[in-house]
């Protein structure tokens, strides 16, 4: 029992131990750099503690004594020897040197010229600029005594195409982890002066970088605002991926559909800037989040831009068929099946009955069990290694199915279904909505069950009701189709040409709605050379 309350005082100090460490770093966080570097070299040796990849180095700047503070694994060493300690040497090579607040900044453009910095007013500053994988030099005796040199680790992963929206004609270039290159990805794509970038940093822990872009004379102030306003109002621990920032900026969490646009591709990324919406690019995050998003941009893919406007608009109404297939095809089979065989017509339905027979279970169980299974292999092949994973999902469906209609488990029609229903769910362009549409049509399914055709009408009813409701920063989700805009019917359900689309659309309210004055359609010369001569 001694033994026992013991260890329990143990833990308790330790815990105010650790309460009473952390209090004491806020502190150090919060006050003004000192002139006496060795206060300052003990401060930031406190704050960081003893962990194995925290560097100080005392050097000599000048006539002045000095420190570089540096995370080992988080810079570039190769950079520090080039861009640092050889313009060290180089300052304490001139005879005579006297550092002064007054020439401080003369010495440190002219010795290390090219670099970017930032001067450090407080502790704070520098312990984020260290563990954003900066150098900071801290001076002794000097008001302006520290700042930082970028020279940042930028071993990551090289552009290449992007995984989840691959495309046969455009650009195969897609977003990496890395923010900068994502933001110099659409630069080059975007060479307007008036797209902006501001930067956040959220997480307590993580302290992780993300980018707000727009572009400022076409983005609608309100919007904008608004979501500087959700991003401030971000209080999370941990920001690992653009899809952690989701959660806290959503208009409401209690929906299957995506209420932000996410893309791993700088193009798509362009145009949406270019048509008024906001991006947030997180750091250490490929996908990229559009803001605002309304339920038909799920339905339209970065190539139908990039192909004739006529196949474009007959492949996005295939999306459109795709999608009602996927999401009501399973809950018809079992209500028509199970409450409305009048329904079929009587060689269909000898046919389908005969298929059935010796089928242990009802319509709805037997449906749950390949759809079930058909679910297994499609997560089984995204988490399986890529060379084996689509291999596994296709022999495995091709194996399962056959030998579950052999077993007589299933029927030949039933198989028929859920295959065609799951390449229907693949049709759509953008991942995060097939979920969604995979998840209301096992609702779908119980409905039919329960009601027949009615349950399956109820259901719809309710999906729409529910679509209605949704808001995406303020705007309907299902805008331009309810409410009705007509002059946005140019890109929905069809594609018009390029040179037909003169408007931004209406519901984002643009500071510039229009795009281009005039159409340009092309036209054949009214004379030929030949009839010239």
């Amino acid at each position: 029992m001694n033994n026992r309350g013991t260890f329990f005082k143990r833990r308790k100090n330790k815990q105010l131990e650790h309460s009473s460490t952390d209090e004491m770093i806020t502190d150090i966080k919060q006050e003004e750099l000192s002139f006496d570097l060795t206060k300052n070299k003990e401060l930031i040796k406190k704050a960081f503690g003893n962990t194995m990849d925290f560097k100080i180095e005392e050097v000599t700047f000048g006539d002045k004594a000095a420190i570089i503070c540096y995370i080992d694994t988080m810079v570039a060493k190769n950079k520090i020897v080039e861009q640092v300690f050889k313009p060290l040497e180089s300052v304490n090579a001139e005879e005579g040197i006297h550092i002064t607040e007054d020439n401080f900044e003369q010495i440190r453009k002219a010795y290390f010229a090219g670099l970017s910095f930032t001067y450090c007013k407080n502790y704070h500053q520098i312990i984020w600029h260290i563990l954003s994988g900066f150098i900071v030099i801290v001076i002794d005796g000097i008001q302006a005594n520290a700042f930082a040199l970028e020279v940042i680790n930028e071993d990551r992963r090289s552009i290449d195409e992007p995984s989840t929206q691959t495309i046969i004609r455009g650009p195969k270039e897609g977003f990496t982890e890395l923010l900068s290159t994502n933001i110099s990805l659409i630069r080059r794509r975007l060479k307007n002066h008036n797209l902006q970038f501001e930067n956040y940093i959220i997480g307590k822990e993580s302290k992780t970088s993300i980018a707000l872009g727009y572009i400022d004379g076409i983005t609608n102030k309100d919007i904008l605002n608004e979501v500087r306003e959700r991003i401030n109002k971000i209080d999370a621990s941990l920001i690992l991926d653009s899809g952690n920032i989701e959660e806290f900026i959503v208009d409401k969490t209690l929906t299957p559909f995506p209420l932000t646009f996410n893309t791993e591709r700088p193009d798509s990324t362009s145009a949406q800037l270019a048509e008024g919406k906001v991006v947030l690019i997180v750091d250490g995050s490929p996908f990229v989040i559009v803001v605002p998003t309304v339920f038909t941009d799920f339905f339209q893919a970065t190539e139908d831009y990039y192909q004739p406007f006529f196949m474009a608009t007959f492949i996005r109404i295939i999306r459109y068929m795709s999608f009602m297939i996927a999401l009501v095809l399973p809950s018809l089979y079992v209500a028509l099946t199970t409450f409305h065989q009048e329904l079929l017509p009587t060689e269909l339905l000898i046919s389908i009955q005969a298929q059935r027979e010796g089928v242990p279970f009802p319509a709805v169980v037997e449906i749950f069990m390949m759809e079930l299974t058909f679910e297994v292999l499609r997560e089984a092949g995204i988490r399986m290694p890529r060379a084996v994973g689509q291999t596994v999902s296709i022999v495995g469906a091709l194996v399962l199915g056959q030998a579950a209609v052999e077993a007589g488990l299933v029927s030949n029609v039933l198989v028929i279904i859920v295959a065609f229903t799951a390449i229907a769910s693949f049709v759509s362009p953008i991942y995060n909505f097939s979920i969604a549409t995979r998840l209301l049509r096992f609702i779908l399914i119980l409905a039919a069950a329960s009601l027949g055709l009615y349950g399956v009408l109820l259901g719809l009813v309710i999906m729409v009701i529910h679509l209605t409701s949704l808001r995406s920063f303020g705007i309907s989700y299902l805008t331009p189709v309810a409410p009705l805009l007509i002059e946005d019917q140019t890109d929905v359900f069809v594609r018009l040409p390029i040179w037909a689309n003169k408007k931004r659309p209406s519901y984002l309210k643009t500071a510039a709605p229009i795009k281009k004055e005039h159409t340009n359609n092309p036209s054949p010369p009214t004379q030929s050379k030949g009839d010239q001569e």
